[in-house]
């Protein structure tokens, strides 16, 4: 068996930068070519540009009127008009006409007092090139236009065309060639169906769209299996071709199969394998016959945080570009983000305003979590210094979205519910669209974001027993003194989801302490967890008669997955999440699902959603899920209306 790697000496980022560009020749590598000037948008000039002709080049009037010789019109006075004669002593013009032989100033056509066939009269007088564009007023013939290195804009192709100039030296577009790698990786133009241990290739297409973002010119390579000569020869072909960057996907780690790093090695020189950010870490840098040559990691956080922190850098630097800078703002932090001392951290966010502040909630920070990158709005960095960073904390977050996103951003945090989901593309299609940034950290949690003011609303299902009621209770006792209100957005059916036929023949709680049962259970804090632990009260079981019971999953479609793959034989939770998967379902109880928010901070998106979800377009929606009744959806709940 081949012997597995070990990471050369990690280095920082800045560091591992300029170790590539110290190893790069640019000048050889990146070349000049000339471009039609009308097709050179977004190019970076390869040499100074200077204009051939001047813009304007005549003199031309610069409003609507009637050019005149200025001295003739001195002595106009208002209640002493002057009279000049059309043809001889004044010309109509337009705006952007020659100036006529022998006229130095155009009168507008506001000051002319009178008017004949032959002749205008004024009262006022003109001074010499008086709304007159001369001649070279914005381009002078010869002068430089554009410096070496500039990023052409739309302005600058007007500029180009209007000084004369047809085609113009730029730097050529940087070429990359993407090599995915991997025995588990299917080929996604195939539109294969993944077995187990498989995986449908993406990387190359996150890649492809980061790469044409920064002027690339990109080419996907079809996937290689993990053979060294296989790969060794794929990578020797993409070096060989017009590619200045070459790419390998996945093989950067520290597995037996991880070829990247001695193949780069065999080939150049390795300049960097590791570097100190997470995730991200298994990144090489290396050169191969001047070619800069990539490894990436698999993992698609790290892969994109290899991207935008070593890639995005020296493309700018290869391309002549300014590296682009990230709007960055201040926020709230949610919740307390622990981090590993030695290694930067990056953390991705949600982010949205809540009253007059911005909340940013970390996102899952495994770098297989290709979700974390769908969802974020914004990042953060823990430094290498850090334990972390504690909740209620102000934090630089960098922006990966317009920040105008974030005022249309609705913060839910609390216990999770497929209507969500449902109630967050609704909202995406509005003339004015909210988007939902939510967080599923159990009802508790939600509770917790309310009290600190971190979110505008927590989704919340919490039964006490005590009174029969739901959630109010709960207000009272953890949300002491605050004006709390909440909006029903269904009466749900909790149960046990089982597999197709339910083979074990499951059919209640009494049968979670049987041996043959696998439970998969919600974390701590969410209503469904304090359900099962009322039930399992009820029934006189234990929880450690519960195999499963501390293992713990944060959605229900996340319990349902569990169950559809065989990893548990049931879970508790929603029915319709049972139905989205094909599963069946065992009914134990009837609750209400609520909204809660504080009525303080409510603003126009909390109005949104009221409007939205008392629609009885969204109840129809909400009932095609299964599982749901709609008699209080829309309807702000008081204390003691149970399920009403």
């Amino acid at each position: 068996m081949k012997q597995r790697n070990i990471y050369l000496k990690t280095v920082p980022v800045a560091e591992a930068v300029a170790l590539a560009m110290a190893a790069l020749d640019r000048e050889t590598l990146v070349r000049a070519e000339i471009v039609p000037s009308h097709q050179a948008c977004g190019r970076v000039t390869a040499a100074p540009v200077y204009a051939v002709c001047s813009s304007p080049t005549f003199h031309s009037a610069a409003m609507d009127g009637y050019a005149v010789r200025a001295e003739s019109t001195f002595t106009a006075r208002e209640g002493r008009p002057v009279r000049l004669a059309k043809g001889s002593q004044c010309v109509a013009v337009n705006t952007g006409h020659p100036l006529p032989a022998g006229m130095d100033g155009v009168l507008m056509i506001e000051k002319v007092v009178r008017e004949d066939d032959g002749a205008i009269e004024i009262e006022t007088p003109v001074f010499p090139m008086q709304h007159v564009r001369r001649i070279g007023e914005d381009i002078v013939a010869t002068e430089l236009l554009l410096p070496q290195n500039r990023t052409l804009s739309p302005y600058d192709v007007g500029g180009l065309l209007s000084a004369g100039i047809w085609e113009v030296p730029v730097w050529e577009r940087l070429r990359m060639d993407f090599i995915p790698t991997g025995d588990e990786v299917l080929d996604f133009t195939l539109r294969p169906s993944p077995k187990p241990g498989q995986v449908i290739e993406s990387n190359s297409q996150v890649f492809a769209g980061l790469a044409t973002a920064q002027g690339c010119l990109f080419t996907r390579v079809n996937p290689v299996p993990d053979n060294e000569e296989a790969l060794t020869s794929a990578v020797l072909a993409a070096v060989d071709g017009p590619a200045h960057v070459v790419v390998v996907g996945a093989g950067s780690s520290a597995g037996s199969k991880d070829f990247s790093r001695s193949i780069i090695a065999g080939l150049g020189q390795v300049l960097v394998h590791g570097i100190d950010v997470m995730p991200g870490k298994p990144s090489i840098l290396g050169v191969v016959k001047g070619k800069l040559v990539v490894g990436a990691p698999g993992y698609p956080v790290s892969a994109v945080v290899c991207f935008e922190e070593l890639l995005i850098p020296l493309l700018s630097w290869l391309s002549r570009r300014t590296v682009p800078a990230r709007p960055v703002v201040s926020a709230e932090l949610s919740r307390k983000v622990p981090s590993k001392l030695g290694t930067e951290e990056l953390v991705r966010l949600a982010i949205g305003r809540v009253g007059e502040k911005y909340v940013a909630t970390p996102l899952g920070r495994g770098a297989g979590m290709l979700t974390t990158l769908i969802r974020a709005q914004g990042v953060t960095r823990i430094p290498t210094d850090s334990e972390g960073t504690e909740a209620g904390s102000q934090i630089r977050a960098e922006l990966l979205v317009p920040e105008a996103e974030l005022d249309q951003t609705l913060v839910v945090v609390g216990s999770h519910d497929n209507i969500v989901d449902v109630l967050g593309n609704e909202l995406m299609g509005l003339s004015r669209p909210v988007r939902i940034s939510s967080s599923h950290v159990g009802s508790m949690g939600g509770l917790t974001a309310l009290k600190n003011r971190s979110a505008l609303m927590a989704g919340t299902h919490l039964f006490d027993e005590g009174s029969g009621d739901f959630n109010f209770p709960f207000f009272r006792k953890y949300l002491p003194g605050l004006d709390v209100a909440c909006v029903n957005l269904a009466i749900r059916h909790q149960g046990l989801i089982v597999a197709k036929g339910n083979p074990l023949g499951i059919g209640g709680v009494q049968d979670l302490a049987r041996p043959d049962v696998r439970f998969i259970n919600r974390q701590r804090g969410a209503g469904t967890r304090i359900l099962l632990d009322y039930h399992l009260k009820q029934a006189g079981i234990d929880p450690r008669q519960v195999q499963g019971y501390d293992k713990e999953e944060f959605t229900h479609m996340a319990v349902a997955v569990n169950v559809l793959t065989g990893t548990a034989s049931c879970g508790l939770g929603i029915y319709a999440a049972a139905k989205a998967l094909g599963l069946d379902f065992v009914p134990l109880a009837r609750e209400r699902y609520d909204l809660a928010f504080l009525p303080e901070l409510a603003d126009w998106k909390t109005e949104t959603v009221l409007e939205l979800i008392r629609s009885e377009a969204f109840k129809a929606r909400i009932a095609a899920l299964g599982g749901y009744e709609t008699t209080l959806t829309g309807r702000i709940m008081a204390p003691g209306l149970g399920l009403g």
